[in-house]
């Protein structure tokens, strides 16, 4: 048998795009969060101290690449960088980058003539920075994996499936893919839920501009509760409309589950207007005070227990992929 290693060798740190998240993984590993600071100078730019040694040590950085209270998207990623870049000047042994939420996650591919693939960018910084593994939760396509050399993908299925099969019985749920993107998603809800599978066909006219326009449903609603299944509601136009396609179709209520919770612009309006009568979400961004105050969205699930999992298997150079079987 493999002797375990020392705890004490393990060191954790984090930016400011969800420091509670990143205290309640310190609180389930029993490991207290790194010594540092990360703030910003007058001018915008981020500075970062590390006020303890990381020598030789596995270093674990916690950072969610989201828009928070101090600072947007780009802060959160600059960040990152900097603590890498920082810890690995400071001879830590290896650098794990634990994303939460993999902002430009959706730039994934060329979808037109002289686009960037922003995705490869950022897996390109991060990894040059000098970060050795990444692991993120339900990354938005599966080939982002293949940005990096060493990725782990954190299913947040462990934590949700439960909360889920509390709520509803699989023979009074349809699952649906908002389209055929997510159908792989859905498919994987829906076979542990023991719940049929639906999909939305949908044509969207721009990237971001919430007015996607359904075209068909695929699938029987009639009479069953609409489970909308998603990795990340952004500007929630798509949830909104689909909605009201689910509720034509004869689904007795719709109910959403993102696992990233981005609200972006008039989200939560649109929200409150939709037909959808609850939106649940984990942890992995944190809620803005709007979002906050809207009664239909959920208290996040927390996704803290599942990745202090991850880290402790990494750590111990155990296997991640046990822990989604």
């Amino acid at each position: 048998m493999k002797e375990k290693l020392d705890p004490e060798k393990m060191s954790l740190f984090t930016g400011n795009s969800n420091p509670n998240l990143a205290q309640e993984i310190s609180s389930a590993l029993k490991r207290p969060l790194g010594s540092a600071v990360v703030k910003t100078f007058s001018d915008g730019e981020i500075q970062v101290e590390i006020h303890e040694s990381v020598r030789g040590q596995e270093v674990f950085i916690i950072q969610s690449l989201c828009k928070h209270d101090n600072g947007s998207v780009n802060d959160s990623l600059m960040e990152l960088l900097i603590l890498i870049d920082a810890l690995k000047r400071a001879s830590a042994e290896h650098i794990t980058a634990i994303i939460p939420y993999y902002g430009y996650a959706r730039q994934d591919r060329k979808v037109a003539p002289r686009a960037p693939i922003s995705a490869k960018l950022v897996a390109d910084m991060i990894t040059g920075a000098g970060a050795y593994r990444v692991a993120s939760v339900d990354i938005h396509s599966g080939q982002i994996q293949g940005f990096f050399n060493i990725f782990d993908h954190i299913f947040s299925t462990p934590v949700v499936v439960p909360v889920l099969q509390k709520m509803y019985k699989g023979n009074e749920i349809v699952v649906i893919s908002p389209d055929a993107g997510g159908v792989e998603r859905a498919r994987f809800f829906a076979k542990r839920l023991n719940a049929s599978l639906a999909i939305i066909d949908k044509r969207r006219d721009a990237p971001n501009d919430g007015k996607s326009i359904t075209m068909n449903i695929i699938g029987d609603v009639a009479g069953l509760i609409a489970l909308l299944m998603d990795d990340i509601v952004d500007t929630a136009g798509t949830l909104a409309r689909a909605a009201l396609a689910l509720k034509e179709k004869g689904a007795k209520a719709v109910v959403a589950f993102c696992t990233h919770g981005v609200f972006s612009g008039s989200a939560v309006k649109t929200i409150e207007q939709s037909p959808i009568e609850k939106v649940i979400v984990t942890d992995t961004i944190p809620l803005s005070e709007k979002a906050k105050s809207c009664s239909k969205i959920a208290t996040p699930i927390q996704i803290a227990p599942l990745i202090a999992e991850v880290i402790e298997e990494i750590f111990q150079d155990g296997s991640v992929s046990s822990l989604f079987k």
